[in-house]
């Protein structure tokens, strides 16, 4: 059933890299820095990047503007990493993208969680249905952060749809997760876990094979050490890790993960890779709380 899609399979079980999006001083996206992040995080070993993720804003950029990120991500990455480009909104917006992703030489899709108000489960499985149809060539990856959503009916949708390979789970409960996983099929779908390094030890542990990062952004051998942790089954060792990134996640989780994007490009800027400005509704970090962030990214990089 999902022969066709192993490569693509296999590039999901791995540190699924979310790039940040830098702006220049006039606000437009800059180009060459971003060239330079995708750079250093394939220097650094990621194989699979997301652009268009929600590390990336994907909901403050124009359609222009997801349009050009795609294509640099693809064009500065070549044969070094597979590319699983974010896409969202009404469905033929999604469906546009998921196209113009597919000629731009993707290899597969994150379908971001719907963001309508009202959502039914069988709403869902329509939404995510037309995307994956409209595309079948590519690979097709649900961003699931909806709790209530069961696992039957993502396992309607893989039957429906053979192109949907891999799940990004960010609900952040791990029984919760372990139950999901085993109603849909734990062998169907590639299980990532969604909320990142903070999670990625207690998803792995019910049958979760890659995590999303930003914080790679920052320190791609951080998120590395991780990973490899996680694949020779040292827990201790992936908490190690656990414990080197903690405040660094606790930064951005706080405000009910207002700083999520604000931190990690806070932190580039302290390394001088790019600057700190975020779109709205984000906000750059007042300046009594960036000294923090900049000796927590200091000490990764030495």
């Amino acid at each position: 059933m999902t022969a066709t899609f192993e490569p693509e399979r296999a590039a999901l079980a791995d540190v699924v890299a979310i790039p940040v999006t830098p702006f220049a001083e006039d606000g437009t996206i800059d180009q060459d820095a971003y060239r330079t992040l995708l750079r250093r995080l394939l220097d650094g070993g990621v194989r699979i990047l997301t652009p268009n993720g929600n590390t990336g804003e994907f909901y403050a950029l124009t359609p222009e503007e997801r349009r050009i990120v795609t294509e640099l991500t693809i064009d500065e990455a070549g044969d070094r990493a597979a590319i699983l480009v974010g896409v969202g909104h009404d469905v033929p917006t999604a469906v546009a993208a998921a196209r113009h992703a597919r000629e731009a030489g993707a290899q597969m899709v994150m379908v971001h969680q719907p963001v309508h108000p009202y959502v039914s489960d069988g709403g869902w499985v329509d939404y995510h249905r037309a995307i994956a149809e409209a595309v079948p060539e590519l690979g097709v990856v649900p961003y699931i952060r909806n709790a209530a959503l069961s696992g039957e009916r993502l396992a309607e949708l893989g039957e429906a749809c053979p192109n949907v390979i891999g799940v990004k789970y960010a609900v952040p409960d791990a029984a919760r997760f372990a139950g999901f996983a085993r109603d849909a099929g734990l062998d169907r779908f590639v299980w990532i876990a969604g909320l990142a390094e903070p999670y990625a030890p207690s998803y792995f542990s019910a049958g979760a094979t890659g995590f999303t990062s930003g914080l790679v952004n920052v320190a791609p051998a951080v998120s590395m050490n991780m990973i490899e942790a996680l694949r020779s089954g040292d827990y201790p060792a992936a908490m190690k890790v656990w414990e080197q990134i903690r405040r660094f996640e606790e930064l951005r989780a706080a405000h009910r993960s207002a700083n999520n994007v604000t931190v990690v490009k806070e932190a580039l800027a302290s390394l001088g890779l790019c600057r700190r400005d975020v779109r709205a509704p984000s906000k750059v970090l007042p300046e009594a709380e960036r000294a923090e962030v900049a000796a927590i990214a200091a000490g990764w990089s030495i």
